[in-house]
């Protein structure tokens, strides 16, 4: 039996994001990144000083994954872009999609192995137009094909497992990977099947045990899976959206969520003032930080 917790958290910012997702944390300035989608802004907050800044975007972007000290690789609805910390300026990297104007990055995580999944989407959610990459080198390779809303990008602590969904139809996908490449080493089998329950799963990620934290899209929670498939604990968020958790803190110990606000009337946004801010669980996690994405 699923054990279910109110909200005991905070607000970390109240950014009232369109749609907030990509949330990542970078432990060397202890620093949590992530994107307003629709909005074109990339967000950072300093935990320890609390200092916080926006960076508009000339493109929708949506995943961040840390290079080094100095640089990141964002993934955007134009290709892959290697960002420089420092000045905020982008150098074009890799293609992605360029015969598919209509369709824009989503969902992605990077792999122990230092590659990266990035998945993609049609801007206005069509059926089947989206796609997962693999990332690694440079070199772009699609690995699943015919994703509506491509989520729960995430990998078991070795590498060996990766994880996705389709929120659409609410599966979570568990598929075996080579943990020294990042690519599928079998074919992908449905995990958890939660067609049936309000909302839909949104993004996810893996802490050291295994266990997958999903957010899910339309239903204000945050669910725990165990490594087989059954959901042991339920948080509740103050947001009907939430899109994607992040491990975050200089030890991995805490949990943030990104919100959206997208697609609200005035009715639920009034009754839901913290729709579209970054927030934090207030449940102390083993979690682990995404690995560094190897150029």
């Amino acid at each position: 039996m699923t054990e279910i917790y109110e909200f005991e958290g905070k607000t970390l910012c109240n950014t009232s994001s369109v749609l907030g997702e990509g949330p990542t944390y970078d432990p060397d300035t202890d620093t949590v990144w992530w994107f307003n989608i629709l909005g074109k802004e990339l967000h950072e907050l300093n935990l320890g000083t609390e200092e916080k800044k926006m960076h508009p975007l000339p493109m929708m972007a949506s995943v961040l994954a840390r290079i080094d000290a100095k640089r990141q690789l964002l993934a955007t609805d134009e290709g892959l872009f290697v960002r420089d910390i420092g000045n905020g300026n982008l150098t074009f990297y890799a293609a992605l999609e360029n015969d598919k104007p209509e369709n824009r990055s989503n969902d992605g995580r990077t792999h122990p192995s230092g590659a990266l999944w990035i998945s993609t989407m049609s801007k206005r959610a069509e059926s089947q137009a989206g796609a997962i990459y693999h990332v690694a080198g440079g070199k772009v390779t699609r690995i699943f094909s015919g994703i509506s809303i491509p989520n729960s990008i995430c990998f078991s602590p070795d590498g060996t497992i990766g994880y996705y969904t389709d929120t659409r139809i609410s599966r979570l996908m568990r598929v075996m990977v080579d943990p020294q490449t990042g690519l599928p080493a079998g074919e992908p089998i449905v995990m958890v099947d939660s067609m049936d329950d309000p909302g839909g799963l949104d993004g996810s990620v893996c802490d050291a045990d295994g266990y997958i934290w999903n957010a899910r899209w339309g239903a204000g929670v945050v669910d725990r899976y165990s490594p087989d498939g059954l959901r042991i604990t339920r948080y509740k968020v103050p947001a009907a959206q939430p899109s994607c958790p992040a491990f975050i803190g200089v030890n991995a110990d805490r949990l943030a969520v990104t919100t959206a606000w997208e697609g609200l009337d005035d009715t639920a946004r009034s009754s839901q003032p913290q729709a579209g801010a970054l927030l934090e669980l207030g449940v102390t996690v083993k979690g682990v930080f995404d690995p560094v994405y190897v150029l």
